[in-house]
């Protein structure tokens, strides 16, 4: 008999009991092992204890808030998270994203929107991505100062490692994958979100001027009123 894959680690950080209560029982239904956290610091201590898969982290937490816990996670680990705000409220969102969040979703949210999100930003992180076939016998393409070596599924400019999330990860090989194509917003979404309904073009913005930040910022060129493409 083959054994069954380990369920996946969810550790969900949520203050407000009943919500957290009644949202781990949906995703333990839907086949996770979910850990919960209550506050901030609890977070902390938790993620470093099970080394979740995906980290579902509220915004609004007492003593150290969601931003915090977010910022603390990258500052060691790329695991993926989707960050959830209460309001809604553009600046918490756009917050969560720069803090290096790879998704969000809104209270009170739509518990098979929450699951599709969670099994994205998971995919993201375990996929192989797409690989045309290297040219020349390697597997690493150089844009200028920038190699992405799609074997090892790194990147280096100048010669030194950059450090990306997956998703920023995925968002790169996107535009390597169509060098001088200009994509737009809902295409980028669709390829890189796996979102098959509209999205939240924020989501391209804040992890495209993180991407720049970390590759260069010419790299990738604003097309007004069109999209983005990668300068060849």
């Amino acid at each position: 008999m083959v054994p069954e894959e380990p369920a996946a680690r969810i550790l969900m950080v949520e203050d407000d009991a009943v919500i957290r209560e009644a949202t781990q029982l949906t995703l333990e239904r839907h086949g996770y092992d979910v850990t919960t956290a209550e506050d901030g610091l609890e977070a902390i201590e938790r993620f470093e204890k099970i080394h979740p898969d995906v980290v579902m982290l509220d915004i609004m937490l007492p003593g150290l808030d969601g931003i915090s816990v977010c910022r603390r996670i990258r500052e060691s680990s790329t695991v993926p998270i989707v960050m959830v705000s209460a309001r809604g409220d553009a600046l918490d969102v756009v917050l969560g994203l720069e803090a290096g969040a790879d998704d969000y979703v809104t209270k009170p949210f739509d518990t098979q929107v929450l699951v599709a999100r969670l099994r994205a930003v998971m995919r993201r992180a375990v996929s192989d991505p797409e690989r045309p076939a290297p040219s020349a016998g390697s597997g690493v393409e150089s844009f200028g100062d920038l190699e992405l070596d799609r074997e090892a599924l790194e990147v280096r400019r100048g010669g030194s490692t950059v450090q990306l999330t997956p998703t920023e990860l995925k968002l790169l090989i996107e535009f390597a994958n169509n060098p001088g194509v200009v994509l737009s917003r809902s295409t980028l979404l669709q390829r890189v979100w796996d979102y098959e309904w509209g999205g939240d073009g924020r989501l391209v913005d804040v992890h495209l001027q993180r991407l720049r930040t970390k590759i260069g910022a010419d790299r990738i060129e604003t097309v007004r009123g069109f999209g983005y493409k990668l300068r060849a």
